[in-house]
Formats: C-alpha cells, sequence, structure tokens
C-alpha cells in the first residue's frame, strides 16, 4: 500500500500548536436589577464581558455566545468597581496604635504584611482602583505592593501611589520630644526649591504615579497650621511634577495654602478643612478638585472620646459640615477620599455614608466615587464606568445605593478585569 503523507511547513506547525495552546476566550453575563453605569442608574441593563473586558452594557438584545457563564444577580445593583480617592495601605487605625509609633516602632515587614491585609480587604469591599497617597515612614514600600498586586501575587486592587509625600524640612513627624535628638520622618523632606524639585524628580525615578506635597502643616508658634512651602517653591515643584505627566496632589488646610496650591497647579487638594467660598470659586475656576476626606476627622474625634448621635458636635465637625455645604453650592468638583489608614481599611464606605449625611444627594456621591474620581485621577479609559471596551472591574451590590447609600456595605460581587474574587 502506497501511502501519502503530507507534510505541514514548520512555520504553519508552531502556528497551529501555539493556537492550540490559547486558552478559549470567557464569556459571562452579569444580570441584575439594574445597573449604575458610572453616571446614570438603569433599570433592566445586563453586562457582558469577554475575558478582562466590558464588551456589551444595555437591554438583552444579543445572542450569547457558546458556553456563556451567566451570574443572575436577582435584587442586586451593578456598578463599575469603585475608586477610593485618598488611602494609607501602609497605616492602620491609630486607636490600634498611635501614627508616632507605627512610623517608629513598627518594622517595615510588619506594616507590609499588614499593608498585603488591608489590600485584600479593600478589594472585597468593592473599590478595585485606590490613589494611595503616602507611605508615612516605610520608603518605597508601596511600589513593591503595587508591583506584587499587578503581578498576581497578592489580591488588591489597582494603585496609584505616592511612594514618600514631600514636607518642609522641620514641619513634619514624628517629633522626639528633644532638639538635640533627630527621629526618622513619616515623609521626605526638602528646605528650599532645589531640593524640592530635586525630591520631585527622586519620586519619580523611584516609581511614583502622583506627587504628593503638604502646602502647610501644624507648625506655627503654638503648634497651628501654617503655609510651610512658599508660593515660588510649590509652582517649581508643580512644573516639574506636571511635565512628567504626573499630577500634583497637595494637603493644604489653611486658606493661603489652598491659594498656593492652586496656583501652583495642584489636581486635588487634600482636605481642604478651612476653605471658604472665594477658595472654592477659585478652585473652580482653575479646575482643581476638592477630596474632603470627612471620615478621617470624624474617626480621630471618636478616638478622643467624642460619642457620635449621644454627644454634641465638636466645633470641628460643624465648621466641615458648612465648609462642605459651600463646596458643593460652589460647584467644585467632589472627590470620594477618606484617609483610609486613619480608620480601617474595608471600612471606605463610611466616607461615602457621611458625604449623604452632610447633604449630597446618593447618585452624587456614587458618581464621585466612580467616574468622578477616574476623571479627576486621569484614568477615565481605565476606571469608573461600565461601558463597552471598559475593563471589568465591576461590583455588585444587594440593593439600591441610589436610595439607600448603606446598601454599599452588601457586596455579593467583585470583579476585577474579569475576575472574580468575591
Amino acid at each position: 500500500m502506497i501511502r501519502k503523507i503530507y507534510l505541514v511547513p514548520l512555520c504553519l506547525a508552531f502556528m497551529m500548536l501555539n493556537a492550540a495552546a490559547q486558552p478559549a476566550d470567557r464569556y459571562t453575563l452579569l444580570k441584575p436589577d439594574r445597573v449604575f453605569d458610572g453616571e446614570t442608574m438603569h433599570e433592566g441593563w445586563v453586562v457582558l464581558v469577554k475575558n478582562k473586558n466590558i464588551i456589551e452594557a444595555g437591554a438583552l438584545q444579543l445572542k450569547l455566545p457558546a458556553g456563556t457563564e451567566i451570574i443572575e444577580l436577582k435584587g442586586a445593583t451593578l456598578m463599575p468597581g469603585m475608586i477610593e480617592g485618598h488611602a494609607h495601605l501602609l497605616l492602620h487605625p491609630y486607636n490600634e496604635t498611635p501614627w508616632n509609633d507605627q512610623v517608629l516602632k513598627e518594622s517595615r515587614a510588619e506594616r507590609i504584611a499588614r499593608a498585603v491585609t488591608h489590600a485584600k480587604a479593600t478589594l472585597l469591599a468593592g473599590f478595585t482602583t485606590v490613589r494611595d497617597l503616602g507611605t508615612e515612614g516605610a520608603a518605597y514600600d508601596d511600589v513593591g505592593l503595587k508591583t506584587a498586586i499587578s503581578k498576581g501575587i497578592i489580591p488588591g486592587p489597582h494603585l496609584l501611589i505616592a511612594t514618600k509625600a514631600i514636607v518642609a524640612t522641620g514641619s513634619y513627624g514624628p517629633k522626639s520630644g528633644s532638639p538635640d535628638i533627630e527621629v526618622p520622618k513619616g515623609a521626605a523632606e526638602a528646605a528650599n526649591a532645589a531640593e524640592l524639585v530635586a525630591e520631585v524628580r527622586n519620586q519619580i525615578g523611584h516609581g511614583a504615579d502622583i506627587i504628593k506635597i503638604y502646602a502647610d502643616y501644624r507648625y506655627g508658634p503654638n503648634g497651628e497650621a501654617m503655609p510651610t512651602f512658599t508660593a515660588d517653591e510649590l509652582q517649581q515643584a508643580g512644573e516639574v511634577a506636571r511635565s512628567s505627566g504626573r499630577p500634583l496632589v497637595v494637603h493644604a488646610v489653611t486658606v493661603e495654602g489652598m491659594r498656593r496650591a492652586i496656583a501652583a497647579g495642584a489636581a486635588t487638594i487634600e482636605h481642604g478643612d478651612n476653605a471658604t467660598p472665594e477658595i472654592f470659586a477659585l478652585m473652580k475656576a482653575n479646575g482643581v478638585a476638592l477630596c474632603p476626606t470627612l471620615a478621617a476627622g470624624e474617626s480621630v474625634l471618636r478616638y478622643n472620646g467624642w460619642q457620635k448621635g449621644k454627644d454634641a458636635d465638636p466645633e470641628r465637625i460643624m465648621a466641615k459640615k458648612k465648609s462642605f455645604a459651600q463646596a458643593m453650592q460652589s460647584g467644585v468638583r467632589i472627590c470620594m477620599g477618606g484617609d483610609v489608614g486613619v480608620f480601617t481599611h474595608g471600612d471606605n464606605a463610611l466616607e461615602m455614608e457621611l458625604m449623604v449625611e452632610y447633604g449630597m444627594s446618593p447618585l452624587a456621591v456614587l458618581q464621585a466615587a466612580t467616574s468622578v474620581n477616574a476623571d479627576v485621577f486621569g484614568i477615565a479609559g481605565k476606571a469608573g464606568r461600565i461601558r463597552p471596551g471598559m475593563p471589568a472591574d465591576i461590583i455588585a451590590v444587594n440593593g439600591n445605593p441610589y436610595l439607600d447609600i448603606r446598601a454599599l456595605r452588601s457586596i455579593v460581587l467583585v470583579m476585577k478585569q474579569g475576575v472574580q474574587y468575591k
């Protein structure tokens, strides 16, 4: 018998082997009662995910690919993975260990171990992206944490990191109590414009996505908050940061500190406790957003003995409520960021509950934690919305947070880049 032998060209053989080795596309259809797309609530929508991305979002009118996994989410609201705008994954609540002791007495290994658990708790709470605004004495450990998450070594949210943060020499803690004893600091110090610019470039070189600077701090003659860097120093630092494609993020609680930060081109002002209507108008005119960190302020007061709901509101809370109302009236963009680390990681929704309590509508709060944060942080094409072509960073909550923001406590699905974590 004569057999015909067909020789397959070597390049074609490799292509056939490679095709056989490729995993099949994975399709998942999510069927909730409603979908919040980052801007608007929609009844009767479904979302189709292919591998890592969203490919369809809307009324079910398509023929599903064979093998599609269908996840029924009765009674649930589907929404983009939320974005935490102000966190410190390398810190934990101050009523557990004071900030000074965390910086001076906890080993870097312990702090990293804690950060790993914080990252997982944050993700499972429905926050698929986090802006981490300073390692507070843990050097560049946020760089390694971000890398470990991106490689899939540990579960956690996407990270935007600031590494050390920058403060004026002599302004920041910890303080030893003796002028003769120097102790490690919780941030990088700079004494003049040249040092400030050099430190900005140094942090960029070490992997910072964000440049965070303290425009003021508690170092006035009587320990009151006062501006630290001059307007010119901040402007030079801001110019260097922006020229590298990195936003300038500024801690500021004094009117003058905020004024200098706005002039320097800050993308966001963190805290903004003593801002006035004039400052908010200036922020709006210059495209500067506010990250109010309501939860941190309330948490610190509770640690000091304030019993919310039983005791009268302290002056600081009354002032913050007034300032927050003025911010809303001004039309300035308001981010969602609680300064998590001052309070418990995974309890991030506390900030959103307080935003509603202080007068913001639930819809505006949901937008702040998704599309607004994405736009302000420069990641609008990567997070904050449910639409075809976006990464499948999606969560589902039991109930309707548009009607009751506390529904965000009941997470029933967490998906990050198409992978289900909950």
